[in-house]
C-alpha cells in the first residue's frame, strides 16, 4: 500500500501563497503533489490528540499539501514555512490510480452537480459544530463565504480520526451510509482515505485514519449537516465511535491533470 505524506503548513510572514506555489512548482525533481489546498477554517477542533502542535500556539494554518512520498520537504521549501505538522498514511492503490484525472472531474464538473435537498430551509441547528452539526456561527460563516468567488467552488475537508476501542465497525457503517446516500446525494466523495502510519518522530501518534472528503460547495456540506437523514446516521454511528477527531475545511488550488500545477491558485 503506497504511503502518502499529509502536511499542514503555516507560511512565514514574508511568504505569500503565490511565492510558495512558485517555489513548490520549481522543485527539481518535481514533487507532483496529489493536492494543494488553502486552509479556510476549522470545522471541528481536536480535544485530546495533537492539540499542542495544532492549536496551542494559535497557529494560522495556510496550506494543506498531500504528497505521494514520505521524503521530507526540501530546504528550499522549508525556509518558507514557520510551522509544520505532518502525518503519514497508507492509501489504497485503487484510490491513487489516475487520481489527478478523477480529482479534476470532481473539481470541474460538467453540469452534474447535485441540487441541494432543501434541508437549509428548515435546518437542524446545534450550539456547536464539534459533533459535525450546523451551529449558528458556522452557518453564518458559510453564508458569508458563499458570497465570495472562492465560496462558489468545491471544498475539501481534511478529517483525522481516532477510534474508541472496538468501535471502528460503527464508523465503517457511517462511511457506508455516507457513500450510499447521505453524503453522495449531496456530491460528497471520500477521495483519499488512509490508515495512519506510526513511526519514530511522527506527528500522528494516537490517530488511526485520515480522509479527504470532497463537496461541490460549502452549501452542499451545510445542506448535509442541517438534514435529519444525515444527523440520524451521524449521531448513531459516527459520534459514538470516535475518541477524537478534527476537520479542517480547505479550498483546493488548481492542478494540471499531471499534477504539476500550472492552473494557478484559486484566490
Amino acid at each position: 500500500m503506497p504511503i502518502c505524506a499529509i502536511h499542514l503548513l503555516s507560511l512565514t510572514p514574508t511568504t505569500t501563497l503565490p511565492s510558495f506555489l512558485h517555489a513548490l512548482h520549481s522543485q527539481k525533481p518535481p514533487l507532483n503533489p496529489l493536492t494543494i489546498s488553502r486552509v479556510l477554517r476549522w470545522i471541528i477542533l481536536p480535544t485530546t490528540l495533537s492539540t499542542a502542535p495544532l492549536l496551542a500556539k494559535n497557529i494560522h494554518w495556510s496550506i494543506l499539501l498531500i504528497l505521494p512520498t514520505t521524503t521530507p520537504l526540501p530546504p528550499s521549501l522549508t525556509h518558507h514555512i514557520e510551522h509544520q505538522w505532518t502525518i503519514h498514511a497508507g492509501v489504497p492503490s485503487r484510490l491513487l490510480n489516475d487520481f489527478h484525472t478523477k480529482n479534476q472531474k470532481l473539481l470541474s464538473p460538467e453540469g452534474d452537480i447535485p441540487p441541494l435537498t432543501g434541508s437549509l430551509s428548515t435546518p437542524r441547528v446545534s450550539t456547536s459544530s464539534q459533533g459535525l452539526e450546523l451551529s449558528p456561527e458556522l452557518r453564518e460563516w458559510i453564508q458569508s463565504f458563499g458570497e465570495t468567488e472562492e465560496g462558489k467552488g468545491a471544498v475539501s475537508m481534511l478529517n483525522l480520526l481516532a477510534f474508541k476501542p472496538g468501535r471502528k465497525e460503527d464508523y465503517l457503517k457511517y462511511g457506508a451510509e455516507f457513500a450510499r446516500s447521505i453524503g453522495s446525494k449531496r456530491g460528497g466523495n471520500a477521495k483519499i482515505v488512509g490508515s495512519v502510519i506510526h513511526g519514530k518522530g511522527d506527528d500522528g501518534e494516537g490517530w488511526d485514519e485520515v480522509a479527504l472528503a470532497h463537496y461541490p460547495s460549502m452549501s452542499h456540506f451545510a445542506d448535509m449537516l442541517a438534514s435529519e437523514d444525515y444527523q440520524a446516521v451521524n449521531q448513531k454511528y459516527r459520534v459514538p465511535s470516535l475518541k477524537d477527531t478534527f476537520i479542517l475545511c480547505t479550498s483546493e488550488i488548481g492542478l494540471g491533470v499531471d499534477g504539476v500545477g500550472r492552473d494557478g491558485p484559486k484566490l
